[in-house]
């Protein structure tokens, strides 16, 4: 999961405390699954084909491994995150790079004029968010007359699912239809990731995870859950500086007609039109 751009604070003594989301992005050098490997080119291999020769802007890019992706198809690329440890990580990545830009920002208040972008995408990060409806009003802003806003979030509907612990609320897929609705953006969702399966490996799995989560024995660190990992899913690989061609499986995302709970998949995309 990426570092996401969010207000959420607490107060010490009178000062100012944000989240260390450093201890829930995924970092260059960490040690990742297979799947986790493909559900970070899905996204941005979803999302780059909605880019080419586009203005983008990716909100809570975190160490911004989909940057250079997005920038070979793009005509600019701007990332921006709150969290200035995450942001020196990606910017020491794509220094030199004439199309990719890193700023420090709030996802809150996006500061660029009016129709500035044609893309806008916010990846596993929309849970972080104190006021999502607040970023969507600044993204139907500052995007162009039949721009799109991309999304992608784990489903809390999926029977594995586990809050991270900086977020402040989930959505289903009729839930996030409907945040972009109101928002005036036309919505279409997609299932990715299948959540369930009928081999023993894979019932064993989803029990022992439930379990560990009933029982609060998941990390909350990125870091720390590297040893579950490895128990669940076998040799883990270095989780990338960029997202590279076919570096992993493709899972195409599929279109879902909402009429009620899907569960059976894992992570949940949206792509919002502004009318």
């Amino acid at each position: 999961m990426l570092s996401a751009n969010s207000t959420a604070v607490k107060k010490e003594n009178g000062t100012v405390i944000r989240p260390d989301f450093t201890t829930v992005t995924e970092m260059p050098g960490s040690r990742a699954s297979r799947e986790q490997l493909s559900m970070l080119y899905t996204r941005y291999h979803f999302a780059a084909s909605f880019c080419a020769e586009k203005d983008v802007l990716e909100a809570a890019c975190g160490a911004g491994p989909g940057l250079g992706y997005l920038g070979r198809r793009a005509k600019k690329v701007i990332g921006i995150d709150i969290d200035a440890r995450n942001l020196s990580v990606a910017q020491s990545h794509y220094r030199g790079r004439q199309n990719i830009e890193l700023l420090s920002m709030d996802a809150h208040t996006l500061e660029f004029e009016d129709a500035s972008f044609d893309v806008i995408i916010l990846f596993e990060a929309i849970y972080y968010l104190n006021q999502p409806r607040r970023f969507l009003a600044e993204c139907r802003r500052v995007l162009r007359d039949g721009g799109t806003l991309l999304l992608n979030t784990v489903n809390p509907e999926w029977r594995d699912f586990n809050p991270s612990p900086f977020s402040t609320r989930y959505f289903g897929a009729r839930e996030l239809r409907d945040l972009l609705e109101s928002s005036n953006l036309k919505a279409n969702l997609f299932g990715a990731f299948p959540g369930s399966g009928s081999s023993l490996r894979f019932k064993t799995i989803s029990f022992l995870k439930r379990t560990a989560g009933n029982l609060g024995l998941i990390p909350k660190t990125m870091k720390d859950k590297e040893s579950l990992k490895r128990i669940f899913f076998g040799r883990l690989e270095p989780f990338p500086s960029e997202v590279r061609e076919a570096m992993a499986q493709y899972a195409a995302p599929v279109p879902l007609p909402i009429d009620g709970p899907v569960p059976q998949y894992k992570v949940l995309y949206a792509a919002g039109r502004k009318r």
